[in-house]
């Protein structure tokens, strides 16, 4: 049975409280908005947004994700490091589009897992924990009204950025989420049929 029949239990319950309604609609309406500009969240906006973190599912209590803020002067300074690390890459790179990437929103954050190796808790748990956490970050700022963007790409893989950013050797850098106000009022997204998605299992020998 799919979960977009009419017949399908979940779809059969009461009618979602107005509380309810709102939450599901902003859940549902969030979007990577791009370009980002200011203003950025506030002290108190971020705190609630790295509260939301914390609410992150976590084997073991583990609590492995780390954030490193970098705003104001601090994303000229990081925009150095991209293209030290671009042109290290590749000598015919001049970097500046890497640089260019440290400016791109009024906020970033580097988005790190650090992880406990060796534990009963694989390091694949562990970074899953931490992408969950970014997860409810996302969601957090789209609650405050702002826009996230998570960026991967080679700089979360090259070691001298990480060396930049203070990471050690258990350090996993998961890429950067740009933080900012959407510069543009966003279309709403394109609703998924999450029945394209989804299957329920059949034990083998029961048909």
């Amino acid at each position: 049975m799919s979960v977009s029949d009419p017949s399908h239990p979940a779809l059969s319950q009461p009618p979602l409280s107005p509380a309810q309604r709102h939450a599901m609609d902003l859940l549902l309406s969030r979007q990577s908005p791009w370009p980002l500009v200011e203003p950025a969240p506030d002290a108190a906006a971020l705190d609630l947004v790295f509260a939301a973190a914390m609410r992150a599912p976590d084997h073991g209590q583990l609590r492995p994700w780390r954030f490193v803020v970098v705003r104001g002067e601090a994303r000229s300074a990081l925009g150095q490091v991209f293209a030290r690390a671009a042109r290290a890459r590749d000598p015919y790179d001049d970097g500046e589009r890497f640089r260019g990437k440290a400016m791109a929103a009024p906020m970033l954050v580097a988005l790190v897992a650090h992880v406990k190796v060796p534990h009963k808790v694989p390091e694949g748990e562990q970074v899953l924990a931490t992408g969950a956490a970014v997860m409810n970050m996302l969601n957090a700022l789209h609650i405050l009204g702002f826009g996230g963007f998570w960026a991967t790409g080679a700089n979360s893989h090259d070691d001298s950025v990480k060396a930049a950013l203070g990471l050690g050797a258990s350090d996993r850098l998961l890429g950067f989420l740009y933080m900012g106000t959407s510069k543009d009022r966003l279309p709403p997204p394109a609703r998924l049929d999450a029945g394209d998605f989804v299957r329920e299992w059949v034990p083998p020998g029961t048909v």
